[in-house]
């Protein structure tokens, strides 16, 4: 299962990416640590709606993009599967 913070960090990376723009620029605009970015757009960390919010504005986005973007992914992502665990009784 694919969390929600791992579908936000591919959307901000993409983002970045797609401007040309490093790690490092990102962050010293949006005020976080390059650290803590890297994190963030690895899906190890979930920013609050505020440092998410400065991290679009540094990118130019605005959150509501950045969530459509996601909504797509998870849109289009395969469902999970579940499987059933039967007793060995």
């Amino acid at each position: 299962m694919t969390l929600l913070r791992t579908y936000v960090g591919g959307a901000l990376r993409a983002a970045r990416l797609a401007q040309s723009r490093s790690l490092r620029e990102v962050a010293k605009s949006a005020r976080v640590s390059l650290g803590y970015l890297s994190e963030v757009e690895r899906g190890q960390k979930e920013p609050s709606s505020e440092l998410l919010n400065s991290i679009c504005d540094a990118l130019g986005i605005s959150l509501s993009s950045l969530m459509s973007d996601v909504a797509l992914s998870i849109h289009s992502a395969p469902a999970p599967t579940l499987t059933v665990a039967r007793d060995a009784a």
